[in-house]
């Protein structure tokens, strides 16, 4: 689907669900990674993640725009477009727009294996592990105050216990 393809639907779905004509800019944003879509304000134009038609499907695709345009119609008939407001509550269920878009699949996926420095107080052996170095000539036990020894570095993909 092409930005032309994308501003043809949105404009069809603003004409069909809301009454309204879009007549402003719709078009894919490939940088937007953690939202479905965005509605600028100050342009007035509208930005859909292209995964949300990639890897959801058209249907998912339609719910973004229905959310968006819920922000764009009331922004512009002078009402506050945010989401907690009752009135876009109310017009985000009248359309069947989605509240929520789905996460991407690639941030679905395991977290990376990562070295972990484990470090040990001389004093109390309260061990401690960390992603990064520390400085032992400077950071002391948290439990008694004493001296930190570097004990060796474990790789894992979270913190070891």
């Amino acid at each position: 689907m092409t930005n032309e393809d994308l501003q043809r639907l949105v404009e069809e779905i603003s004409l069909a669900n809301f009454g309204k004509p879009f007549r402003h800019h719709a078009m894919f944003n490939s940088r937007l990674r953690t939202t479905g879509g965005r509605y600028r304000l100050l342009d007035h134009n509208i930005e859909i993640n292209p995964k949300m038609y990639t890897e959801h499907g058209e249907d998912v695709l339609i719910g973004v725009i229905k959310h968006e345009l819920c922000h764009y119609h009331l922004h512009l008939a002078g009402h506050s477009g945010k989401h907690g407001t009752v009135a876009f509550k109310r017009l985000l269920e009248q359309v069947g727009g989605s509240r929520f878009a789905p996460v991407p699949k690639k941030q679905l996926r395991q977290p990376e294996l990562r070295p972990w420095h484990l470090y040990e107080c001389v004093q109390c052996h309260q061990q401690y592990y960390r992603a990064r170095r520390i400085d032992v000539s400077k950071m002391v036990c948290g439990r008694c105050r004493g001296h930190l020894e570097w004990q060796k570095t474990v790789i894992a993909r979270t913190r070891p216990q």
